[in-house]
């Protein structure tokens, strides 16, 4: 019996989330088609585990960030150029690409030039509700299909005249871990007033971003100090920034707890009063777990000088998708350590800002319920798609 042909898939991603995502949904596909999967592309060690060759190194494409974009603006020009002509070459069933819109949707734009019968989908939406919203309505020429990490984009997309959008779930919300977290939350007893107050403080995971919060964090350590607060202090990380958070530390009268380990990290999260944050994914990991948080952002020069670009009325992932002001949150000249002790102490105890964070995060982790997991329902939406490039065309 003929083996049947292998699902040819293009496939670009640059970040190592977008790898992991990439090849959650690669396997899905296998398992859905019963077929091979062949790959052509970037990606990173989890693709490439899968039989992607990369085209290159795919963290060449991982850049963070405005700045970093426009400083390699030349290399990355050319490695658009040679991945699209790649792609297109080998026209596969259907093009997927993950993430770092600012390389891959161009490469997607590319291919659509050079061979529009390739189906293109585009997993991860960019922020477009959040700013430069004229990108969704650009996107609609090239891009078939955007798969949403979030329960709101497919309804922001068809908003402002963008491609279609499908929900596929977020991977936050089935982490194990983060279920630990949450479950220790649940039983939690906040106690008394002079019970050791157990504190998370998580300044970023970009250098920059930790340069310019760890002194008002620290500050707002001292406050909180100077308040009457016993404080256990933990700081979870990643490990290219360690040695960054470890030295701007090391002079905290309450000596932090660096966290590189995940286990631990879910444990810290389950046992914390309360956090302190800079804004990002992050403050949706600490809203599925449980843990009542204050959110800051320190913008660099260049995203000061594009503010009036934002758009998007909160930059708190647990308020835009519950609709509502869950979490107080703080920028550039207003985080200011005073206010910030004050808000962290009002979530020490009982109290109803607590209650209502708490309440606010239930309604968040429901939004983001799928009835699926997401690799199995981003991989039929590529299959659908892939599936109806190979039918033959209807006859006149």
């Amino acid at each position: 019996m003929t083996s049947p042909a292998p699902l040819r898939i293009g496939i670009v991603a640059g970040e190592e989330s977008g790898d992991l995502l990439g090849a959650d949904l690669v396997s899905a596909l296998a398992t859905l088609s019963g077929r091979e999967v062949k790959l052509t592309g970037v990606g990173g060690r989890h693709l490439e585990a899968l039989g992607l060759t990369s085209l290159f190194d795919a963290s060449d494409i991982a850049l963070m960030g405005i700045s970093a974009v426009l400083r390699d603006l030349p290399r990355l020009i050319a490695r658009i150029g040679s991945t699209a002509r790649a792609i297109a070459a080998e026209a596969p069933d259907c093009l997927v690409t993950i993430d770092s819109p600012d390389f891959s949707l161009r490469v997607a734009r590319k291919v659509r030039a050079a061979n529009p019968s390739i189906p293109i989908v585009h997993y991860v939406c960019p922020s477009v509700w959040a700013w430069r919203p004229g990108r969704a309505l650009a996107m609609r020429p090239y891009v078939d299909l955007i798969l949403c990490l979030l329960p709101f984009e497919p309804a922001e997309l068809a908003r402002l005249g963008g491609p279609p959008g499908l929900f596929v779930g977020h991977r936050l919300a089935t982490d194990a871990g983060i279920a630990r977290a949450a479950a220790l939350q649940a039983a939690m007893n906040v106690g008394g007033a002079e019970r050791v107050r157990r504190l998370l403080v998580l300044p970023g995971s970009r250098r920059g971003e930790v340069q310019r919060l760890a002194g008002p964090f620290a500050d707002t350590m001292a406050q909180l100090r100077a308040r009457g607060h016993r404080l256990s202090i933990a700081i979870p990380t990643v490990p290219h920034v360690a040695a960054l958070v470890r030295d701007l530390t090391a002079a905290w009268t309450d000596r932090p707890e660096i966290i590189l380990d995940p286990e631990r990290k879910w444990q810290a999260f389950g046992e914390a009063d309360a956090a302190l944050t800079a804004s990002g994914t992050v403050s949706l990991e600490l809203a599925l777990a449980g843990v009542p948080f204050v959110s800051c952002y320190k913008a660099d020069r260049v995203m000061k000088a594009v503010q009036s670009l934002i758009t998007v009325w909160s930059a708190c992932l647990p308020n835009i998708i519950g609709d509502k002001a869950i979490v107080p949150e703080f920028y550039n000249e207003y985080v200011r350590p005073e206010n910030l002790a004050r808000q962290l102490e009002a979530l020490f105890l009982d109290t109803p800002m607590r209650a209502w964070q708490k309440r606010g995060f239930a309604e968040v982790a429901g939004r983001m319920r799928t009835a699926e997991p997401t690799g199995k329902i981003a991989a039929q939406a590529v299959f659908n798609l892939a599936a109806a490039r190979q039918e033959p065309a209807a006859k006149p």
